[in-house]
């Protein structure tokens, strides 16, 4: 009976939060390390699917670096790296798009639809929602870094998005994008979930991370900041706290604040139920950026 009434209080805290948070958009970024633990996959797609059952409108993103650089070996390609992202020439590009789109993406939906909510994957093997033209870089001269086959985001397809989540289906999104003319350009899978909570005014960014959160020490994850401001990840950037492979993530998340979206969170893919605890607690588990 204590275990009963223990689950009735959790419930009865999470109350004001369904109640806050029904019919808003969240938009939730699968990637890196997270996509090789199936076990803790499975665990933040069941939070995703309890989102949209009770009345949010997920939305997911899922980039894939590690799966296609293992593709790449296979296939006797070296991968290579320049400015620090992905050189896409066309037979990275066609192996990235098998896999972002035929693999990851097509499992994601089945082990959503397995959970009992409806799912569909959005790229331009169905419906195109990402459009996005060629990046190109400058080096320390300020001579163009050709990147291949590589796009940063221009435009999000909403109306297709809006119609798909107003059916309660979860759209899943892999960081395959088309340019203007109908090429497939390559995008980061964090500036591209950030393009889509922006278009969306979504409630919510969450982007699913192997550490905890923001940590002003990061060897200790005791370190982690639950709440910041954009102007406090600013400053920590500028003081070196905030490198390395999380600040993209962050500077994405500033983006996304800047254009709307109510509140980012980056929380530890490797704890289950991680997303709920954030969403749906007093207290949370991740760091929560807001303006």
């Amino acid at each position: 009976m204590e275990e009963a009434i223990r689950k009735a209080r959790v419930l009865i805290e999470a109350m004001s939060w369904i109640q806050r948070f029904r019919g808003r958009y969240v938009v939730v970024k699968l990637g890196g390390s997270t996509l090789d633990d199936q076990t803790a996959v499975d665990s933040l797609l069941t939070d995703v699917v309890f989102m949209a059952a009770v009345g949010m409108k997920p939305v997911v993103v899922h980039g894939g670096g590690k799966a296609i650089s293992a593709a790449m070996s296979e296939a006797g390609i070296v991968p290579r790296f320049v400015a620090g992202r992905r050189y896409t020439d066309n037979k990275t590009l066609q192996i990235a798009s098998h896999v972002l789109v035929e693999d990851i993406c097509q499992s994601i939906v089945d082990r959503i639809s397995r959970n009992g909510a409806r799912s569909t994957g959005l790229h331009f093997g169905t419906e195109n929602v990402l459009t996005a033209e060629k990046l190109t870089l400058k080096d320390e001269t300020g001579q163009p870094i050709d990147l291949g086959h590589v796009g940063t985001v221009t435009d999000v397809d909403v109306d297709t998005l809006v119609r798909v989540c107003s059916t309660g289906t979860i759209p899943v999104i892999p960081c395959i994008a088309l340019s203007e003319f109908g090429h497939r350009l390559n995008v980061n899978a964090d500036t591209a979930a950030a393009a889509i909570a922006r278009a969306l005014s979504a409630e919510k960014l969450i982007f699913l991370s192997d550490i905890p959160g923001i940590l002003t020490d990061r060897s200790n994850p005791a370190s982690r900041l639950s709440h910041v401001t954009g102007n406090q990840v600013r400053a920590m950037i500028a003081d070196g706290t905030i490198a390395g492979g999380m600040v993209p993530k962050v500077e994405a998340a500033l983006d996304a604040l800047d254009a709307g979206v109510r509140k980012v969170h980056i929380v530890d893919a490797a704890m289950p139920h991680s997303v709920l605890l954030e969403i749906y607690s007093d207290t949370g588990v991740g760091t929560e950026i807001v303006t």
